[in-house]
């Protein structure tokens, strides 16, 4: 079963820079609710968003497991700021290798986002779509045919999984990637990768999911997915948030125009080669003299070191996550407005604990006013439509820093940067810690 392949030893170590870094069900139907902040704090005029298109449209793709059914629906308007508009706060809440299994979190968590409005990215495995008996169609990098350190699936892991990618797309969602076996370290892992390496990773992920009719039978008759993947796909988060440079250069060619891959502040984001760098960021542990990533991952391993710890410890410790998380949205917010990048697994380490955390957080977070919970191709849709030279003024601002004029003068030609006080940051601890699973 796939939650049972989901769980890698955590004994993996990898080359790390902090301390513990990367590092109720779902209807297909979709929700009746608008995009992501429609009624909280848009930019700029409202013009409305492009309608999807008309169901005459639908054309199968290769095999029938894709198929092009037009403009995805509950899109946000896209809007560049206007002259000293202060900036809407991103939230961008994602998932590593998304599945459904019989903890059945990828069903809720849809539930959620339409509940609290919230659109979000879902970097699926591509080996979640392969069955076992066809493991061999799986050739990575370094390993031999048919190796995954996350195993495979079966018919119903699969199906269950395309039941939840169909009606998340539908829902407003993104499809990223996740890409296909996990695998970390200095022993032919992903940190080892060159180039041309990760292109056949890239387009080994696209083919599974472009032909899971192929690869298992019992699914021929299912429905199709309802994007075309080869345009869909613009961006991922690699395992372990190793071998960042080469993906990068890899991914920009293939057509991405976003990477999740490495460790950022809370600053406002760059381009890193041509492509967005919307990276793990680092956010406070209360009650530590340290930050770790802003991922249940990192969380568990300063707090259990095991994904089984302590049960009385439990509630203290999705407590200490969440709360960390919103000290994190607290100083951006009323700060230099800086995405806040949050990643996650579909998991139930220590009781659940996390997963619970998350879902407070997006309960507290995405109603603000001006807040905006979105996915990362949504993000970077709102970053290539704004000036850039507004786009370099807010990267001048430091870690929880607003500017010391107030947002209208600072948006509206000011040369000097923010005079606000910057938030205190926390040191990052030592480095030699694992990173994100």
């Amino acid at each position: 079963m796939m939650a049972a392949a989901k769980r890698i030893a955590l004994g993996i170590m990898a080359l790390a820079l902090v301390a513990g870094m990367a590092g109720c069900s779902g209807s297909d139907s979709g929700s009746n609710a608008s995009g992501p902040g429609a009624a909280n704090g848009a930019a700029g005029a409202k013009k409305k968003a492009p309608e999807a298109a008309p169901k005459s449209v639908y054309r199968l793709i290769g095999d029938g497991s894709t198929a092009f059914t037009g403009v995805q629906p509950k899109q946000p308007a896209v809007q560049r700021l206007a002259p000293g508009q202060k900036p809407p706060q991103f939230v961008v809440f994602s998932w590593d290798g998304a599945g459904e299994d019989s903890q059945r979190l990828f069903s809720h968590f849809r539930t959620v986002g339409k509940k609290y409005n919230a659109n979000m990215t879902y970097f699926l495995s591509g080996v979640y779509l392969l069955p076992e008996a066809k493991r061999t169609q799986y050739d990575p990098p370094k390993h031999n045919a048919g190796s995954s350190d996350i195993g495979f699936n079966d018919t119903k892991g699969i199906r269950d999984t395309l039941t939840q990618l169909r009606g998340a797309w539908q829902d407003g969602n993104e499809i990223g990637t996740h890409f296909n076996g996990h695998f970390c370290g200095k022993d032919g892992g992903v940190g080892t990768w060159s180039v041309d390496e990760w292109k056949s990773e890239i387009s080994q992920a696209k083919s599974f999911v472009k032909g899971w009719k192929t690869n298992d039978p019992a699914l021929k008759g299912d429905n199709a997915l309802p994007f075309d993947y080869d345009k869909e796909l613009i961006g991922g988060r690699t395992p372990c948030l190793e071998g960042q440079k080469n993906i990068v250069e890899a991914a920009r060619s293939m057509g991405f125009r976003y990477d999740s891959s490495g460790v950022n502040d809370q600053v406002w984001p760059k381009k890193k080669n041509g492509i967005w760098d919307l990276s793990m960021q680092l956010v406070p542990v209360p009650g530590r003299e340290f930050e770790t990533l802003s991922m249940d991952y990192n969380f568990m391993f300063n707090q259990s070191g095991t994904t089984q710890g302590d049960p009385d410890k439990h509630e203290y410790w999705g407590n200490q996550m969440r709360d960390g998380l919103l000290q994190a949205f607290d100083r951006a917010y009323d700060g230099n407005r800086a995405p806040l990048i949050i990643g996650n697994h579909f998991e139930s380490w220590n009781g659940g604990t996390y997963m619970r955390a998350i879902e407070q957080t997006i309960k507290t977070v995405c109603p603000k006013e001006g807040v905006r919970c979105v996915s990362f191709k949504q993000l970077a849709d709102w970053l290539d439509a704004q000036d850039p030279a507004t786009l370099a003024k807010l990267g001048t601002l430091k870690v929880g820093q607003a500017p010391g004029t107030g947002w209208a003068s600072f948006l509206t030609g000011a040369t000097s940067p923010g005079r606000g006080q910057a938030t205190a940051k926390a040191p990052a601890a030592a480095a030699g810690q694992p990173a994100d699973r």
